[in-house]
């Protein structure tokens, strides 16, 4: 029998209980199936009616293969543990699940549980990795498969990918990125984990960082800050997340996009804030003496461009 033909076929005898959310899911649970690994139950989340729902559904994927979907507040409630057990699955995926595994639940696989984690591990282990390596300015992050442990994003690597982080590039757009780098990871790593010869190697966390989520009062700008950082910080939580804010002229914000630019002698003594105008652009001061060029904002809840951008500062501030 031909090497493919027996990949094929363990692939075929080979069984996943997947939790799965988002994106990352949806493209990681299609590699699963697109390489012949049996599925009987995925677990997911219900959409939350206060989040913005901009990425796919895993759900409605399991609906297209006939796969039965669960989903629970938490996945290590005992009767949840006994149902997943008496599948006997040989492995778990865990692709953007937003709940922990216990225990019990990782104990269940035959042949292990992992987790595809949205950085370049042990770099950014935690909640929200992409926003966290925007906001601090890294120019590369990436996807990690990894075995799972109790303690979050501890356990060996498996495999993982890098992608690069442009200058204004928004984490939206990272995360575009790493949903691709996910998905070859996940498609290179597969086979051998299917036929027992992937190599993994321990994660030295203490070289790396831990992170935890972000709420959206955390988009609060800080005009004291460097303009480098405060345009981090608008990349980071950029829409479809809730965004950098702050209050100008008593209306309150969010800037979408914007640009350092070159500030003048007369600016470097500005207070922190203050909006610049000339007949060309608005921009504001940050703390390093630097401006910040907006270039797209959301005010009342109307999306504005670079062209009704500059028409809002002019007519707000009378530039």
């Amino acid at each position: 029998m031909a090497a493919n033909q027996t990949n094929a076929v363990a692939a075929n005898q080979t069984t996943a209980v997947v939790f799965a959310y988002h994106n990352v899911g949806v493209r990681c649970l299609r590699v699963l199936l697109d390489q012949g690994i049996r599925i009987p139950l995925v677990l997911t989340h219900e959409d939350s009616p206060t989040e913005t729902i901009w990425y796919d559904s895993v759900a409605a994927v399991c609906a297209e293969h006939g796969i039965e979907t669960l989903t629970v507040d938490d996945p290590n409630d005992p009767l949840t543990v006994e149902r997943i057990r008496a599948l006997a699955p040989d492995f778990f995926f865990s692709f953007y699940y937003r709940k922990m595994l216990g225990p019990a639940l990782l104990a269940i696989p035959t042949r292990g549980a992992l987790n595809m984690h949205g950085s370049l591990l042990p770099k950014y282990r935690g909640r929200v990795p992409i926003n966290w390596a925007v906001l601090h300015g890294e120019t590369e992050t990436g996807a990690s498969l990894h075995y799972m442990e109790v303690k979050p994003d501890a356990g060996n690597l498996v495999a993982q990918m890098s992608v690069p982080i442009l200058g204004d590039d928004t984490a939206h757009e990272v995360f575009q990125k790493v949903v691709v780098a996910a998905e070859m990871t996940l498609c290179r790593a597969l086979p051998q984990l299917v036929a027992a010869t992937a190599v993994s190697v321990p994660l030295d966390i203490k070289a790396g960082s831990y992170f935890s989520g972000r709420k959206p009062e955390d988009g609060r700008i800080d005009w004291s800050q460097s303009a480098r950082a405060v345009h981090n910080l608008i990349r980071a939580v950029a829409p479809p997340y809730p965004g950098a804010f702050c209050e100008i002229g008593g209306e309150r914000l969010i800037i979408a996009r914007a640009r350092p630019v070159a500030s003048s002698a007369d600016n470097q003594s500005l207070a922190a804030g203050s909006v610049v105008c000339d007949h060309q652009r608005a921009a504001i001061s940050c703390g390093d003496g630097r401006l910040l060029e907006p270039l797209a904002l959301i005010v009342a809840g109307a999306a504005l461009d670079f062209a009704a951008t500059r028409n809002w500062f002019f007519a707000k501030r009378g530039c």
